[in-house]
């Protein structure tokens, strides 16, 4: 059987070296990613031969990993490090296949993960569509956009608002149920398809459905009370470190090919100014989201539930990470000149950089959130998803 690990072996995986040692044949394929609009066929074979879809799985589930949180950094970094677009395509997908796996009914799971290959599940979780109840199950509709990975996806999550009760909830229903739409013309990501989709009055078992802001796995362990949202932040945060380590190493490499001809960078006091610089610019984003995951991790450990202030930290490393990097993202363009005007590495990641700025996770009313929860101006408030609310 082809990329399904047995679960009494799970323990032994150490997913952050394969996500290393993938990110080499992401590298070899991003062009063609980039030029195709898709991930290319090797790099989601390995994918899939190396267990990274399963690394959010329940361990009770065949395939499963139940990665904790500081060794999942690890391997997105890693794999984006090699092509932000297969390290953005795997966060996706591996947040909906694992978060499928914690919170859908039984029914579900026993279907979807019951086949020789875990499934591939993409789709959207901010616009809703609507969803009206009938006979056991809704009647789904609605139009979403960037769908990362959905072009290798054999099923959609997405989310639906109970027409009648005003509830969220995320729908799993099979891709071919849906209309997909070819209109991935973008900037950047150009490797992830991230294309829209429609879904016209489709039915979907309630089993194939949660509750959208659950952190109450039906399977798994502590990992799971972290929600769709944890699972997000650390996908989110771990991006943007590899891409960010990735642009400062190739401005290196391209001012080392120069050693030894005057009148070059690597002769430049400007230029070792502004390297270090930027290198403690992303070192310290860095450190923030490995020391913020931390301090939730123990909590996880522990049993313990993550305060509050936990929760905004890891939100704070997420957001700072996304615009150091993105600081480094433009250090590193002005800095090597027309060879990043090109196509070609630094060109793409550049690229890459500035579409990954755009998600919803790190926009302008997330760092406000932040602030004023540090600022001790949100008392008796929680989180839930990216905003502030009242305690019921």
């Amino acid at each position: 059987m082809t990329g399904i690990l047995d679960t009494d072996v799970t323990m032994l995986i150490d997913l952050p070296a394969r996500a290393r040692a993938i990110a080499p044949i992401a590298d070899a394929h991003a062009d063609e990613g980039d030029r195709d609009g898709r991930l290319s066929p090797p790099v989601v074979e390995a994918l899939h031969r190396e267990g990274l879809f399963g690394m959010w799985v329940p361990r009770s589930l065949r395939g499963g990993v139940e990665l904790e949180p500081l060794s999942s950094l690890q391997v997105i970094e890693n794999l984006t490090y090699g092509d932000p677009s297969a390290g953005w395509v795997l966060m996706a997908a591996a947040l909906a296949i694992g978060t499928g796996a914690a919170y859908l009914d039984d029914s579900a799971v026993a279907e979807l993960f019951g086949g020789d290959r875990l499934p591939v599940i993409a789709g959207q979780g901010t616009r809703p569509g609507v969803a009206i109840p009938k006979d056991g199950g809704f009647l789904l509709s609605g139009s979403w956009s960037f769908a990362s990975g959905i072009k290798h996806g054999t099923h959609i999550h997405t989310l639906g608002i109970i027409d009648g009760t005003g509830e969220p909830r995320i729908f799993v229903l099979p891709v071919d149920q849906a209309t997909l739409i070819e209109n991935w013309d973008v900037l950047g990501l150009r490797g992830t398809g991230s294309i829209d989709y429609r879904v016209d009055n489709v039915f979907v078992p309630e089993g194939y459905t949660h509750f959208a802001v659950t952190q109450s796995p039906r399977r798994g362990g502590a990992l799971y009370s972290i929600g769709i949202i944890g699972f997000a932040i650390i996908a989110h945060s771990a991006w943007a470190c590899g891409i960010g380590r990735r642009l400062l190493d190739e401005l290196a490499k391209k001012v080392q090919s120069g050693v030894g001809r005057s009148g070059t960078q690597a002769e430049s006091d400007a230029f070792q100014e502004g390297y270090a610089k930027a290198e403690a610019t992303y070192r310290s984003a860095r450190a923030l989201v490995f020391d913020a995951w931390g301090d939730v991790a123990r909590a996880l450990e522990r049993g313990d539930a993550p305060t509050v202030r936990e929760h905004t930290m890891i939100r704070l490393g997420m957001a700072n990470a996304t615009w150091a990097c993105h600081d480094v993202a433009e250090f590193v363009y002005k800095t090597a000149g027309t060879v990043a005007l090109r196509a070609g590495t630094l060109q793409r990641l550049f690229r890459d950089m500035h579409a990954g700025t755009q998600h919803i996770t790190s926009s302008p009313p997330v760092f406000r959130a932040i602030g004023r929860e540090l600022a001790g101006l949100a008392p008796a408030r929680t989180w839930v998803f990216l905003d502030l609310v009242g305690k019921p």
